[in-house]
């Protein structure tokens, strides 16, 4: 395999915000490429970003524009080919697969368009999957999963299997597995993107709901405006670069 080869970055600038600690996601000058033999296909180019807790951003951008990439790194599912990554004031940027795995354990959840619910597998049971993986006590597990399907508003489904619900309701069943290990943040991956319009207006603010009570951290990639407007930041991403960074003017922090 060739050697990947990164360029030099002139305006990549340090994320602000990490310098006193405050930001949840600290990306610095993060490079990733893809080496595919005689051909090296620049996802991200030098992107510098941070998060701060709290904040709900939205990330757009069309299909070949870096988003999934960035939201793979993100989530500790890929890692830089350079670059500075840190979670949560812990720099993750060259940890190996398995301490990735750790890490997403302990401080990510992750909601996807086709909601990946286990389909013979009740919703307790879909909802207990993570914290067998992290070795959660029964106990405990029990609790949390009583107190995440009651905070998605459906503690009645617990018996159910995923064909006995609504699209909206299977959502709700992912968004209460991605709570249960109380993750640090959500990441949000087309989450309205297999609904209908006023199912995903339904969901759209509930996810509101929990980063406004709840505090969450949650970053969201969508190629709908309708959807990104419920966010207070907007991210758009082309060819691997962060083409604008903005505030939504309709949503007060």
């Amino acid at each position: 395999m060739s050697q990947v080869s990164v360029p030099s970055s002139s305006t990549a600038q340090p994320a602000e915000l990490s310098r006193n600690g405050s930001a949840m996601i600290s990306l610095h000058d993060i490079w990733r490429v893809y080496d595919l033999g005689e051909v090296q296909v620049q996802a991200l180019k030098g992107v510098s970003l941070a998060i701060p807790r709290g904040q709900f951003v939205a990330l757009m951008g069309t299909s070949g524009s870096g988003k999934s990439t960035m939201l793979n790194i993100l989530g500790c599912l890929d890692r830089p080919t350079s670059g500075v990554y840190r979670l949560d004031e812990v720099d993750v940027s060259t940890f190996s697969p398995s301490r990735r795995a750790d890490i997403r354990n302990q401080k990510i959840g992750f909601i996807f368009q086709s909601f990946n619910l286990l389909p013979r597998t009740s919703v307790w049971e879909n909802v207990e999957a993570p914290m067998l993986y992290s070795g959660v006590p029964k106990a405990e597990r029990a609790r949390r999963i009583e107190a995440a399907l009651k905070v998605v508003g459906i503690p009645e489904k617990a018996k159910a299997l995923p064909n006995q619900l609504s699209g909206g309701q299977q959502q709700r069943v992912a968004v209460a597995r991605a709570l249960v290990n109380q993750p640090a943040i959500l990441l949000a991956d087309e989450p309205t993107g297999n609904l209908d319009s006023t199912t995903s207006e339904e969901i759209m603010r509930f996810l509101q709901h929990l980063n406004r009570e709840k505090g969450i951290t949650l970053v969201m990639v969508t190629h709908e405006h309708d959807i990104a407007a419920y966010a207070t930041r907007i991210l758009h991403m082309k060819d691997g670069h962060m083409l604008s960074d903005e505030m939504n003017p309709t949503i007060t922090p």
